[in-house]
């Protein structure tokens, strides 16, 4: 009998049934554990090593290739980006980088395999009513991480540690489609014995050529490892509300649907990234063809204690799409669309119009717009040096607040 002809069984998934009735068996497991469960004991970090300092790295955002097309890794299709800035800084203390030290594998072990041993309990399906992702535990008292894109909509959620887990309720902290990141809470009793949560390591650090796992359910097999390396950094990708994430980490490491959410690990078991889209070569297939992204550990690192809090996540906003400057126009970025009535048109921006600075930072590609205003706050005023018709000027916005969605 030829390899091609063995008989396999149909694989065990990690999800049977109804989704509401295994939502509200969540919920009541969730109420009856609380009634008879003392309070927990709060739980100190087995005292983490330092962070390594880290080293200046310029930001490098470059375009995905047009013919590629950008997949969420739960299987929806994302629109056209414009650019947007950063966070503003009245924001809690970001969680801890920890210094990795690769895992040393044990005789006849391989160093993914060794990963995956340490990881993969923390690691987590979530199912909502629309479908199904991954998540990771973070914290010790039961907070996960997962996309945005994976709970959508929903206020709580159904998560289980593996195929022989229980069905546990998850409340939806907060959600943040402009990085794809979303936090979801389940009760301490509920975490298995002997689950250790997964920290994060600082993604400045990360080169390419390191080793990448990624654990994940795709297609709802249970805790499903991939190997390969960061073949990529500072890429740029859409956002679920069609905005851009930048400084996103590429991988070879295979990912398919399903594993939205889930961690992209390095050499030493900690996050670098958040896995969140793959590259298809968009002629209707949405497997794995070796291009897959993560939304890096540093965005993660800052974005989640605030979404732990419940907090809304205002960002400065200055309404255009740009793209690359021509060759006879090497620097720059070249204005493709002004928003009516935003704060570039207000300031008089106009299509054509190439952008060379922001309150004196070179443009020198697209990305260095976002970038130009990423440690700005709704309200600021920023002066923007352009050429138009072969004059120079500069203009000044006042920042907006960016909207829900790109208009």
């Amino acid at each position: 009998m030829g390899i091609f002809d063995l008989p396999m069984g149909s694989p065990r998934h990690l999800w049977t049934g109804e989704w509401r009735a295994e939502s509200d068996k969540a919920r009541d497991d969730g109420a009856s554990s609380l009634r008879r469960t003392p309070p927990p004991r709060h739980v100190e970090d087995p005292g983490a090593p330092s962070p390594e300092p880290q080293q200046p790295r310029r930001r490098g955002t470059i375009a995905l290739a047009v013919l590629v097309a950008l997949v969420a890794v739960a299987g929806g299709a994302l629109a056209a980006t414009m650019l947007f800035g950063g966070d503003d800084s009245n924001s809690p203390d970001p969680l801890p980088a920890v210094a990795s030290r690769p895992i040393r594998p044990r005789e006849g072990q391989t160093r993914a395999g060794a990963i995956y041993a340490a990881a993969s309990p923390a690691v987590v399906s979530v199912r909502t009513t629309t479908g199904q992702g991954t998540g990771f535990l973070v914290e010790d008292d039961g907070m996960i991480v997962t996309n945005a894109h994976v709970v959508g909509e929903s206020s709580h959620v159904v998560v289980k540690f593996g195929t022989d887990g229980a069905s546990i309720d998850g409340d939806v902290l907060g959600s943040d489609p402009s990085t794809d990141l979303a936090v979801v809470s389940i009760e301490r009793s509920r975490i298995p014995n002997g689950v250790k949560a997964l920290r994060f390591a600082d993604s400045s650090n990360v080169a390419v050529g390191d080793m990448a796992v990624a654990i994940g359910n795709p297609f709802g097999l249970d805790r499903t490892a991939t190997e390969g390396i960061v073949s990529g950094l500072g890429r740029s990708i859409t956002s679920p509300n069609g905005f851009e994430i930048d400084e996103v980490i590429q991988t070879d490491a295979p990912i398919n649907p399903g594993n939205s959410g889930g961690p992209l690990l390095d050499s030493g078991g900690r996050v670098i990234g958040v896995n969140s889209q793959i590259a298809t070569s968009g002629m209707g297939a949405q497997g794995n063809i070796g291009i897959g992204f993560a939304v890096p550990s540093n965005t993660a690192r800052q974005i989640v204690p605030r979404l732990e809090k419940g907090e809304a996540i205002p960002r400065p906003y200055l309404g255009v799409t740009t793209s690359p400057a021509s060759l006879t126009n090497p620097d720059g970025a070249v204005v493709q669309d002004v928003v009516p009535g935003g704060p570039a048109d207000r300031a008089g921006l106009r299509r054509g119009d190439v952008v060379k600075r922001i309150d004196g930072r070179s443009v020198q590609e697209p990305g260095d717009v976002a970038a130009g205003i990423s440690d700005r706050a709704p309200g600021d005023e920023v002066a923007i040096d352009i050429e138009r018709g072969g004059r120079e000027m500069t203009v000044r916005a006042t920042l907006g607040t960016r909207p829900a969605r790109t208009p």
